[in-house]
């Protein structure tokens, strides 16, 4: 069953945010990885929005998220996201 993760961020420096972008993106494909959407907060029509921008990675399973975000590839990357954005990441299941 598939699974994605939902990373919502807030920036704090642009050129960073751009730079960890690239790197972890590159980091998907080993593990089945493939960016479905990224895009920018236009418009809240309901409820509130605390972020600036989204991104949806799909992956085969849970279990290759996790092997994802463990990977010393992505690791390597977290400093940098760290310095780049606030950001949350919410893994999904799809229903069956």
């Amino acid at each position: 069953m598939s699974a994605f993760f939902v990373a919502t961020s807030r920036i704090k420096d642009p050129d960073k945010y751009t730079e960890y972008g690239a790197k972890a993106g590159a980091t998907f494909a080993a593990f089945g990885g493939k960016l479905v959407v990224r895009g920018k907060v236009d418009e809240t029509l309901a409820g509130a929005s605390d972020h600036q921008t989204v991104a949806v990675v799909r992956f085969p399973d849970t279990a290759a998220i996790k092997a994802w975000y463990q990977s010393p590839d992505y690791q390597a990357l977290i400093p940098l996201r760290d310095e780049a954005v606030d950001m949350t990441l919410v893994t999904y299941e799809e229903p069956v």
